[in-house]
């Protein structure tokens, strides 16, 4: 007895964590299109160009402010969800993968930005990258940059 329900986790345990990684993945990518549509929202709103900050787009309070615009939850906001770090870069001097900071790159109008979401620690999976273009691209072993491929090719 004890035999077979060894066979049958050794079988399904794999496909489980197949089915998270799955999961993770999903999420990530919801999460940057949440992030593109969050700072055109942003940009809209305050007329200041995009966010200086991912803080500044998260945050609860009795009225939205720029610094606390409440346009994304808080645990995104904090830069880590679902087994994925997100970087925000306002104003990068150059477009390009991030593998940390999150820094306004001394800007005082941010007419740019972008977003990377690379799995944490031994989590595995593709890293993503967006910016203000609004495209979404993946990479299989690297963090993701603008010459990566978009997903869905």
């Amino acid at each position: 007895m004890v035999a077979i329900i060894l066979v049958i986790a050794a079988i399904a345990i794999p496909d489980m964590l197949k089915s998270r990684q799955a999961a993770n993945q999903a999420s990530a990518v919801g999460s940057m299109r949440t992030l593109n549509t969050a700072e055109v929202t942003y940009a809209s709103t305050y007329n200041t160009g995009y966010s200086f900050t991912l803080s500044a787009l998260g945050g609860t309070g009795p009225v939205a402010t720029i610094t606390n615009a409440e346009l994304i939850d808080d645990v995104l906001a904090s830069g880590i969800k679902s087994s994925y770090q997100f970087y925000y870069v306002a104003c990068p001097a150059t477009p390009g993968p991030n593998s940390g900071g999150m820094g306004n790159g001394g800007c005082t109008y941010v007419a740019n930005y972008q977003f990377s979401a690379n799995p944490l620690g031994a989590a595995t999976g593709l890293s993503y990258y967006t910016d203000a273009s609004g495209v979404i691209r993946r990479n299989i072993s690297a963090p993701a940059g603008p010459n990566d491929s978009p997903i869905g090719n």
